[in-house]
């Protein structure tokens, strides 16, 4: 092992040898700086070498923590050679633009281009740092980094916070991708819980849990449509390999080869014509300034009665109808939770539903519970609940069905405390059951209030799967997919 260090870059001093004794300090030249080198590290030690993977696997533990280290230090610039060849070379990063450069540099343009940068302060906690949109997830969890009081750490308390920071708007199955700083008293957090210092041991576990996952929450609750995008895939090659499709039926008879040509324009010409709404619509896209146009545009069209097409600024908006009015109703909710009561409607007719006597007795023994849902239960007999009243929001959808469903959830929940951890997931199924299902037509008006209730709600821009609700292409991706200007 040798050790160069010098403070002015004039006079340095060096260490050097395999035992303790040959490390005797000597002048010695250095830019100013430290150099650390090591070689032949097994050298008394063979038997450690049988543990060792091949050196492409090595090289790659090495150049993960060289860039958890780069994210980890801004204000240090790093570089890293294999076999004689620089990988990777980071300058100090002294600003904001040059820090997001280098966490784009470590994790990829994706990633520095679909995030959103949160900092607030809380009760003697910081977090700070950037966390990947919900439309930028990860099959693995390869884009976590999280470092407390500067030190990169995996912990489980904080890995589960965070993701649940993300539960509405996460994929069960996908993982999200951030580079957090959390900063803390150091006597509130013990480093020496592990060997590896990679997991750490909070005073106050609950706290540092809750304070993630509200902060991680809000952040991405306030997202606003402008901010999420999905690039249209394709280039000169893909699009050339495109080819047109054939539907089975039309809504209109192709005039015949029989036809003159100009009673064929004329055909076409009347299919051109727009709709009278259509026409409203496109007058009010083309009769306002770019600045004017709401983010989400204005409907155009209906395809296969699952998505809407509308026209922005930018482009072409593709709306998952049912996702985009799940999250809606989900959201709506949610906030007549918060104010105590989801609001009830009462049925001209109550239904009597059948159910299971331990059913039956749950539903008694939580009636209170079922107000809170919205719902007005009573039993009726021995396996009969007779409802009166159902969340106002709900109303259409399949009461029978619904109520069952709730009450198998009740059950598994097996006490008031429990219910109210699986409130969510609850009100999740509901505005699934009552959201617009497919092959159901709208009119422009109703696909336009759709896009508006899409503009004033919190994380619209996922379901509360976290399946995505809607995409942007942008002319400029129409053009490169038709290979205008090729």
């Amino acid at each position: 092992m040798s050790v160069t260090s010098s403070s002015d870059g004039d006079s340095g001093w060096q260490v050097a040898g395999r035992y303790s004794a040959d490390l005797v300090p000597k002048p010695a030249a250095h830019p100013q700086g430290t150099t650390v080198e090591l070689r032949d590290l097994f050298f008394n030690v063979p038997a450690r070498r049988k543990f060792l993977k091949t050196a492409n696997t090595e090289f790659k533990h090495i150049d993960r923590m060289l860039r958890r280290a780069a994210l980890g230090r801004f204000d240090v610039a790093f570089r890293l050679s294999h076999d004689g060849k620089v990988v990777r070379d980071f300058a100090r990063a002294d600003n904001e633009q040059a820090r997001l450069a280098r966490v784009a540099a470590v994790l990829g343009d994706g990633f520095a281009e679909h995030c959103r940068w949160v900092e607030l302060s809380r009760a003697g906690l910081h977090l700070c740092g950037w966390l990947g949109l919900p439309a930028f997830t990860r099959g693995t969890a390869d884009m976590q980094f999280m470092f407390v009081n500067g030190r990169p750490i995996r912990d489980r308390v904080v890995t589960h916070a965070v993701k649940q920071g993300y539960g509405d708007v996460l994929h069960h199955a996908r993982q999200p991708a951030y580079v957090l700083y959390l900063t803390m008293d150091p006597a509130t957090v013990d480093v020496n819980a592990h060997p590896t210092k990679h997991e750490v041991r909070f005073r106050d576990s609950g706290k540092v849990h809750g304070f993630l996952s509200h902060t991680i929450r809000e952040a991405l609750a306030g997202q606003d449509a402008a901010q999420h995008r999905v690039t249209a895939a394709g280039n000169a090659q893909g699009a050339a390999q495109l080819r047109p499709v054939h539907t089975a039926s039309h809504s209109y008879s192709q005039p015949s080869l029989g036809l003159q040509v100009r009673e064929a324009a004329g055909h076409y010409a009347r299919l051109a014509e727009p709709a009278p709404q259509a026409a409203a619509a496109m007058s009010a896209v083309n009769s306002v300034a770019d600045s004017e146009i709401p983010p989400m545009g204005y409907a155009k069209a209906q395809l296969h009665g699952i998505y809407i097409l509308a026209e922005n600024a930018a482009g072409l908006v593709l709306v998952d109808m049912h996702a985009a009015h799940e999250r809606i109703v989900y959201e709506q909710l949610k906030a007549d939770r918060a104010r105590g009561r989801i609001a009830a409607q009462p049925l001209l007719v109550p239904v009597d539903v059948a159910v299971s006597e331990p059913q039956a007795d749950l539903a008694e023994a939580q009636a209170d519970t079922l107000t809170q849902y919205g719902f007005e239960v009573t039993r009726s007999g021995p396996h009969t609940l007779t409802v009166r009243c159902v969340p106002t929001r709900l109303a259409d959808v399949d009461i029978e069905e619904l109520l069952r469903g709730l009450l198998a959830r009740m059950a598994e929940a097996g006490s008031a405390q429990d219910i109210e951890a699986l409130d969510d997931e609850r009100l999740g199924d509901m505005a699934c059951r009552a959201s617009v299902r497919a092959n159901r037509r709208l009119t422009l008006d109703e696909m336009n209030a759709l896009l508006r209730d899409m503009e004033r709600t919190e994380r619209s821009s996922q379901c509360n799967h976290g399946r995505p609700t809607w995409v942007q292409l942008s002319i400029k991706e129409l053009d490169r997919l038709f290979m205008r200007g090729q």
